[in-house]
């Protein structure tokens, strides 16, 4: 499969702090790929590099053979990275539909919205149902489906999640994942951060680990789950 992003020695931090520290690495287009590693080690961190939120301090991201360098996050958003952040951080006062449309604001996106809409509430139902309800009034598993939709509202080339289990059920969990996988199999381009190995190994093409903001290693799910070793090491598997 040709390349649809690719991170060459990327750095970057807070403060004096540098979090990533020379990451590189390749994701390939359609399918699933998952970062993991422990909390704290500087997986959110890529995610908002790649987004635009924060200033790469050496390194190079490019999407489809195109330098994202110098881009406004909506600029990102604009060129096809879709970032769905960790937690809800959705418009708690507005309604289902109202949260899932402010997904479409790009222009471009706002001429598709009633399709994707559609697409939308057909890989997630409980939405439709749902619609004309309060954000804040919603489950946390029902929060976290809104905001995976809103993000595919944006119809981007890469939807990267952060954390989509986080704090779920281990139900809603598996009704999340579903729907990951459903979209990785019809093509979608996927990226998503998750600290529980297990939840990705069956469904990723490619997990890379990441251990105080360094790539350690990469490789398929299956490869990962019969190397206890590193299961142990990093992830206290």
């Amino acid at each position: 499969m040709s390349v649809l992003l690719s991170l060459e020695n990327v750095t970057t931090g807070y403060g004096a702090q540098n979090v990533l520290h020379g990451v590189s690495l390749e994701i390939a287009e359609g399918g699933l790929t998952a970062i993991i590693g422990p909390n704290g080690h500087g997986k959110t961190t890529l995610l908002r590099a790649i987004s635009g939120l924060m200033p790469l301090r050496s390194g190079s991201i490019s999407l489809g053979g195109r330098s994202l360098a110098g881009l406004r996050p909506d600029e990102i958003v604009a060129a096809g990275i879709v970032h769905v952040p960790q937690g809800d951080m959705l418009f708690p006062e507005m309604t289902v539909i109202e949260n899932l449309l402010m997904g479409a604001y790009l222009p471009a996106a706002a001429a598709e919205a009633p399709r994707r809409l559609e697409r939308v509430f057909a890989l997630l139902p409980k939405l439709k149902d749902r619609r004309g309800q309060i954000a804040s009034t919603l489950s946390g598993g029902e929060r976290r489906m809104v905001g995976i939709g809103r993000g595919l509202m944006a119809g981007g080339r890469l939807l990267m999640l952060d954390e989509p289990s986080l704090g779920l059920a281990p139900i809603v969990i598996d009704q999340i994942y579903e729907v990951v996988a459903e979209l990785a199999g019809a093509g979608q381009s996927i990226l998503v951060v998750e600290e529980n190995a297990a939840r990705v190994a069956d469904k990723a093409a490619l997990i890379a680990l990441l251990d105080n903001g360094e790539l350690v290693w990469s490789g398929a799910g299956a490869e990962l789950m019969a190397r206890p070793e590193i299961l142990e090491t990093y992830l206290g598997a």
